[in-house]
């Protein structure tokens, strides 16, 4: 599996790519260090730099910059809950695939798992220049890429499909918002008065 490729045809032609992806044998550990611990670096490094580096514009007021080593705090607890959240979201779907008569399998649930994420992690790239963050709103190709996966690679019936999606967008949500809120209990304590010298009011 070469993730240059897969990438990208995941995104530009998912229907032929879903099926070569439902016949490949797949590890957990195969599917994390070769594909999502490396695409989850994407939004990651792109955000950091954005806000750390190059700053948050408040227009009139000037500029402001999250500090390195909260900015550094962040992206770390981030990426490593992310990926964890990857692989609940994955749990889930399997949890939850013989209510919506569709193939339990955790191998086949952590594929439409991580793969679907591909549009969301590459759209991450945007958030290296803070006012292009509303390009991320790509991302939300995700979610056609999932109901593609959960079709395919699930085997779900039509009729099922986009009660399951809707369902797991509703769990996705959830498990991402508590990531979020746990990230930020974990980082900005931190985030006291030295960070107002972040702003940068002469510009």
């Amino acid at each position: 599996m070469n993730l240059v490729d897969r990438a990208k045809n995941i995104l530009i032609t998912p229907k032929t790519e879903w099926e070569v992806i439902k016949n490949e044998q797949s590890s957990t550990a195969d599917l994390f260090t070769k594909y999502a611990m490396i695409l989850a670096l994407i939004p990651v490094i792109a955000t950091f730099i954005g806000q750390s580096l190059v700053g948050i514009s408040l227009g009139p007021f000037g500029s402001y910059k999250i500090s390195v080593s909260n900015g550094l705090i962040y992206a770390i607890v981030y990426y490593i809950l992310s990926l964890a959240g990857i692989y609940l979201i994955a749990f889930i779907i399997d949890a939850l695939a013989p209510s919506f008569g569709s193939t339990k399998n955790m191998e086949a649930s952590l594929k439409v798992a991580v793969y679907s994420y591909t549009a969301a992690w590459i759209a991450g790239i945007f958030g290296i220049i803070p006012i292009l963050g509303i390009l991320g709103i790509l991302g939300l190709y995700s979610l056609y890429l999932m109901y593609l996966g959960l079709k395919i690679v699930k085997d779900t019936p039509q009729d099922k499909l986009v009660g399951y999606l809707v369902v797991i967008i509703i769990i996705a949500i959830i498990v991402y918002f508590v990531i979020g809120m746990i990230v930020a209990a974990i980082a900005l304590p931190s985030f006291g008065l030295d960070s107002l010298k972040g702003f940068d009011l002469n510009r």
